[in-house]
């Protein structure tokens, strides 16, 4: 648990005896992919810090609809404002792959964070980052087309893929999975697509998605 904590970015310029301690009050917890970790409105009972894996945190409309608000996978943090705050969670989170966590309970992190000021500053700093993916996202969501958004984020996982230029459809699955992330629904991202490989941007086949012209698709995710 210590070396996992180290590699969590917020965390590793804490010290070695601060990660210790940390270590030594978090509890290691399992979940099958598509397995629910916890439910928008559940008390909060800690911070989970993902050590293999990758989860999604989402709300849902009710009239069913999903917002991924965010995905995190090895090294990241999720439940930062409940777990400080004490109130319930804010959103809901599920495994998207078979993952691990290690969750440190919310009445261990006030007490170490009374303890090592530099603890209570990192968690400080982790919020700010999260304000301002949220601030990202509502800029998408209110200034960008669906178009420039999907384009945005292909480019943004063929990045995370390591490849630049191909995305293995299996990494996002299906259009509705796509369209949670962007915030519309299935039919428009299908649209979107369609756009993007009629111009010669991406081409597309059952398994792939390929980025066909980075630097146009770039323009198009920049509104251009």
């Amino acid at each position: 648990m210590f070396d996992l904590l180290r590699r969590v970015p917020y965390f590793s310029g804490l010290s070695d005896e601060l990660l210790a301690a940390l270590a030594a009050v978090a509890i290691e917890r399992r979940y099958a992919r598509g397995e629910m970790i916890f439910l928008e409105g559940e008390s909060c009972t800690a911070l989970n810090v993902v050590a293999r894996g990758e989860v999604k945190i989402f709300k849902v409309s009710p009239q069913g609809r999903e917002q991924v608000l965010h995905q995190t996978g090895p090294g990241g943090t999720f439940n930062d404002v409940a777990a400080l705050d004490g109130g319930p969670n804010p959103a809901s989170a599920a495994a998207t792959l078979d993952t691990v966590l290690l969750c440190i309970p919310r009445a261990e992190l006030r007490r170490l964070t009374q303890a090592y000021p530099t603890l209570a500053w990192a968690l400080i700093e982790s919020l700010a980052r999260r304000a301002r993916h949220l601030v990202g996202m509502v800029e998408d969501l209110s200034l960008r087309s669906v178009k420039a958004r999907l384009a945005k984020l292909l480019l943004a996982e063929a990045e995370r893929a390591a490849t630049l230029t191909e995305l293995n459809r299996g990494q996002m699955v299906t259009q509705a999975e796509m369209a949670a992330r962007l915030g519309t629904v299935r039919e428009m991202v299908g649209r979107a697509l369609r756009e993007l490989a009629d111009e010669r941007l991406i081409s597309l086949d059952r398994h792939r998605i390929v980025i066909a012209d980075r630097e146009r698709l770039a323009m198009v995710a920049e509104g251009v």
